[in-house]
């Protein structure tokens, strides 16, 4: 009678090396940490009261319509949406030329191109917002919205590279030498038959590289200068007790946003596989 416990201990627990760890609670753990924060950020959200304190007061939507009314937060966001947009723009297209290069060339350095690419992925965003701070300093580029597009462009170039890569090494490269056996230059190639075949790839890649780009704070916080992304802004008023309500539905409308938009680009991916 007591084997049978023993088996079915045994086998609720997940096995690491020789040893038997429930590792059941941790998940759940894991998950309870994760997202209790998100869900009181909520909750607080429709709070009609500036202090975060429970029990809550009264529910009210006000603060979602006093997003609207406050041009410092409009501003900023608008600002995230232009460097946004201009970043994924850039970072899809240096992607898709790194994917070009190391599946459908040969040239020495391949190996170390791939890997350029992806060294954002492993340089703190501090160490590397300092590094273009002096970059563009030395250079004389003052601070803007560009070099903030500039700094997003680079931290996500990895994420569109992977995402094109791992699609274009599925693709048959016999389609482009059929196209120019047949008279079509390579430009024409890469217009008639490769972006066609990468489009809903390119669609993913675009929107990951946004939504990285519109969340980042630490590089925008070196760079933005005069003109504050939306989470930099967010972060300095932050200090004012009596705005955090409103901040706080500003930001549950952008993570409903980015949540959105991270659904969107998995489903495009998934049909494409």
């Amino acid at each position: 009678m007591s084997a049978r416990p023993a088996a079915r201990r045994s086998q609720r627990a997940i096995g690491v090396g020789r040893t038997r760890l429930p590792l059941g609670p941790v998940y759940w753990l894991m998950l309870v940490l994760l997202y209790l924060p998100i869900g009181l950020l909520a909750l607080f959200s429709f709070n009609n009261h500036t202090t975060l304190t429970f029990p809550l007061r009264d529910l009210t939507l006000a603060w979602y319509g006093d997003v609207l009314k406050d041009p410092g937060l409009i501003e900023a966001a608008r600002n995230s949406l232009v460097v946004g947009i201009a970043a994924a723009t850039v970072a899809t297209a240096l992607g898709g030329a790194v994917g070009l290069a190391v599946l459908r060339f040969r040239f020495p350095g391949q190996r170390v191109l791939l890997a350029l690419a992806a060294a954002p992925l492993l340089v703190p965003f501090v160490v590397l917002g300092v590094a273009l701070f002096l970059l563009f300093t030395a250079l004389g580029i003052p601070r803007s919205l560009v070099t903030v597009a500039a700094g997003h462009s680079v931290i996500a170039l990895p994420y569109a590279a992977f995402i094109l890569v791992s699609r274009m090494v599925g693709m048959d490269p016999a389609l482009e030498d059929a196209a120019m056996d047949l008279g079509a230059s390579y430009p024409s190639t890469l217009r008639l038959v490769i972006l066609p075949m990468l489009g809903p790839s390119l669609i993913a890649a675009w929107l990951t590289s946004f939504i990285i780009s519109f969340d980042e704070v630490a590089l925008a916080n070196f760079l933005a200068g005069g003109s504050p992304t939306f989470p930099v802004f967010l972060y300095g008023q932050l200090r004012f007790g009596q705005r955090l309500p409103v901040l706080i539905a500003m930001a549950v409308l952008l993570m409903i946003g980015s949540v959105a938009l991270t659904l969107i680009a998995n489903r495009i991916r998934s049909r494409e596989t």
